[in-house]
């Protein structure tokens, strides 16, 4: 995908612990898991802007843009 999830950055940049963090910001430790390992499909402007406050960060430092690199062909 090419929507990179750095909250484990932030995490350790504040010292917090996911569970820390899911309380916070009022949602399951599975569902931040399933958002910080860039397995979710979408992820609500609520909840990322209540991530922000709580990490005190920018989007942009939770979310980044990566091209998708073609993998090169095999020559026999």
């Amino acid at each position: 995908m090419p929507i990179a999830v750095d909250i484990d950055v932030m995490l350790a940049k504040r010292k917090m612990s996911v569970g820390e963090l899911a309380e916070r910001v009022g949602i399951t430790p599975a569902n931040l898991a399933v958002l910080k390992n860039g397995r979710a499909k979408a992820v609500r402007f609520s909840t990322l802007a209540a991530l922000c406050e709580v990490l005190e960060c920018q989007p942009g430092d939770l979310l980044r843009w990566e091209a998708d690199v073609p993998a090169e062909p095999v020559v026999p």
